[in-house]
């Protein structure tokens, strides 16, 4: 049976800023946040949880070489860009900016209300791409327990190399995100596919903060994260897990709380 192993990667541990207007939780080194242990994963450079108060938000910036997209858990954010993209994103949206050669972008609250969202950063497999802009809708049904391919490597069956689409947002690398609403009691599992180099093949699960901004032990909700030859790693809200295994290898998430988990995987070869 094809090994795994599960490390998990705790919530108060990841860097953290609170800044007013945003309240952040970096994953990996970000910012200020310096950390050679925890610098990237894979191809996977950045999982940022932020909370952005209303009439805030991050004016106009560059970026080049990274593929980013915007995960939306609740309120509403502004999304403009030097390509002339000018959306409003909300619950259930992925945006996707394969920033290439070069974009300038600004993300804003967009209402009354403050917005949670997961920003993430991807290297590329190819340099000097030209920028794109991709948006994506999935709506909480579909991520009912279940797994939903949010983002896919653009040459993947099934991904359309489309501004607007169904199906998951290309990138121009060997990642993959799924994203799961988990009832309690419910399970979800995802199997490892052949990794294209020698090595094992990567994942990494998070658990979103949906309950409420908690800088301390993560609380919350609960779930269990196993592979079929290992121990159980048990994570909260907040909290995430590194991921190592064979090719055929099966991880398994389970809700062992009482409310729904927002969950998000990535495969990363």
């Amino acid at each position: 049976m094809p090994s795994i192993s599960v490390t998990p990667r705790r919530s108060e541990e990841r860097g953290q800023a609170n800044h007013g207007w945003l309240k952040t939780f970096h994953t990996f080194a970000f910012a200020s946040y310096h950390t050679e242990q925890h610098s990237q994963f894979g191809s996977l450079r950045v999982i940022n949880e932020d909370r952005v108060e209303a009439h805030t938000g991050f004016g106009l910036h560059p970026h080049a070489e990274f593929e980013i997209f915007t995960y939306v858990i609740s309120g509403q954010l502004e999304h403009r860009d030097s390509m002339g993209n000018v959306e409003i994103l909300g619950r259930g949206d992925l945006q996707m900016t394969s920033t290439g050669t070069g974009i300038r972008h600004s993300e804003k609250t967009y209402g009354e209300v403050q917005t949670h969202f997961l920003q993430i950063w991807a290297l590329p497999n190819k340099s000097r791409l030209p920028p794109q802009y991709y948006t994506r809708h999935f709506t909480d049904e579909e991520k009912k327990d279940n797994w939903v391919r949010v983002v896919a490597p653009v040459t993947d069956d099934g991904v359309t190399d489309k501004r607007e689409a169904a199906g998951p947002a290309p990138v121009h690398g060997t990642i993959t995100m799924f994203a799961t609403l988990l009832s309690p009691n419910a399970s979800v599992s995802q199997t490892f596919p052949k990794s294209s180099k020698s090595s094992p093949r990567k994942g990494y699960i998070h658990f979103a903060q949906t309950s409420g901004y908690n800088i301390g032990p993560a609380s919350g909700g609960q779930i269990d994260v196993a592979g079929a030859d290992g121990p159980t790693t048990q994570l909260k809200e907040g909290d995430g897990a590194y991921a190592v295994a064979e090719s055929g290898a099966e991880i398994t998430v389970t809700n062992t709380g009482d409310s729904v988990a927002e969950v998000l995987l990535w495969l990363i070869d």
